[in-house]
């Protein structure tokens, strides 16, 4: 797998700047990797919805120490790209998630938690 380091770089290669204006978009994307060190990590950001997350949290440009400045996407589609080779949706992971008998167990809490509705009046007490 990539560093973002080495995204940085490329990034440096495609728009110029300094490795250090990138590095914290790069790292973000990447940080996943605190839940999961394989590929399945990627399945919480790498897609266009981690990209609007990105533009959420740095805005939508940077500017570079050059002064230049360039879209916060860009960079999110470079990183995914260079992952992955596309940027995929949020539905491309989902659908190839195996779905597990616990996934879809709930508790029904509203009978536990809804106030007793009073009876319904009757046209003789109105």
């Amino acid at each position: 797998m990539a560093h973002p380091y080495h995204h940085s770089l490329s990034s440096v290669r495609r728009w110029g700047g300094a490795v250090e204006d990138y590095l914290a978009i790069h790292s973000w994307f990447d940080a996943s990797k605190l839940i999961t060190a394989d590929f399945r990590h990627r399945a919480l950001r790498h897609h266009a919805e981690g990209i609007f997350l990105a533009e959420t949290i740095f805005g939508q440009t940077i500017t570079l120490s050059s002064g230049r400045i360039i879209p916060t996407r860009w960079v999110g589609e470079q990183h995914i790209a260079e992952d992955l080779g596309f940027i995929p949706s949020f539905a491309d992971w989902v659908k190839c998630i195996r779905p597990e008998p616990w996934m879809g167990r709930t508790r029904p809490i509203e009978r536990e938690v809804e106030p007793p509705y009073p009876p319904a009046r009757t046209s003789e007490e109105a």
